[in-house]
């Protein structure tokens, strides 16, 4: 996947599900990744809000340093990186694959979705605790899955204006009760994992300064490979920066630079 489509589906840093709407609906990330999407000949129709990815352990996480050393299971690219720069030794598996893999003690820790997914897929089972972060943070790294509408462009475009704000309106629309069905879903897995004596266990305040430490050079990283990446990153660094969030500071991005926008 390029770059720039990456961070356009997986914004890096928002913290909250409600901050991916702010920057697609608010802040261009929509009429951006559109204009990504069309160079394939594809249109994005919209985002789909999921729900978080958690962490499941064989052993305690707390703090960050009890990442080091263990096998985890990741989805690769960005979010690997940044648990290989915290120790981890990581390991790409199709989630068909994970459950076996905890088993047989081939992996320690495996990051997947949410709750609701995991509990089905019997987690519990072969792993005691589950690695969240500070309250009120429930996921450090990957705090919504997106998932979205994206359909050929030329179909796209035999259709009416009116049949075009139709499904965009039914994709936005979706979205939002789809993610408020998965947190209802997710708050009955919760109370599944308390009985089946799943240990919840919360990275602090220090934890999440040490992860952005170690993020940091990645975003620019990331960033730097393209320059529609570039623009992509630009507006969700420039959100985090702002006074409505304030997660970074000039100081924290000292001797990083954009290559194509300023």
């Amino acid at each position: 996947m390029p770059a720039a489509v990456f961070l356009a589906s997986y914004p890096m840093g928002l913290r909250h599900p409600h901050e991916w709407d702010v920057f697609y609906y608010g802040l261009g990330g929509l009429e951006l990744a559109r204009d990504l999407f069309a160079k394939f000949d594809m249109h994005y129709v919209g985002p789909i809000q999921h729900g978080p990815n958690i962490i499941h352990s064989k052993v305690p996480i707390q703090p960050i340093e009890d990442f080091r050393g263990r096998r985890m299971r990741l989805p690769g690219g960005m979010v690997a990186e940044l648990f290989q720069a915290a120790g981890a030794k990581t390991t790409m598996l199709p989630g068909s694959e994970i459950f076996g893999s905890l088993e047989a003690g081939n992996i320690d820790v495996a990051d997947y979705v949410g709750p609701a997914i995991n509990y089905d897929l019997g987690f519990h089972n072969v792993t005691d605790y589950i690695s969240m972060g500070p309250p009120g943070f429930m996921s450090l790294y990957q705090p919504v899955d997106l998932m979205d509408l994206t359909v050929g462009l030329n179909s796209w475009n035999k259709i009416s204006a009116k049949m075009k704000q139709f499904v965009e309106m039914e994709v936005h629309v979706y979205s939002d009760l789809h993610h408020a069905a998965i947190q209802k879903a997710d708050q009955d897995a919760w109370k599944k994992f308390a009985d089946a004596g799943s240990v919840v266990t919360r990275l602090s305040e220090d934890d999440v300064e040490k992860f952005t430490e170690l993020s940091v050079p990645l975003w620019f990283k990331w960033a730097n490979k393209d320059e529609n990446a570039a623009r992509v990153f630009k507006i969700q660094l420039d959100y985090m920066m702002s006074g409505s969030l304030g997660y970074v500071t000039p100081k924290m991005i000292e001797g990083h630079k954009l290559k194509w926008v300023s």
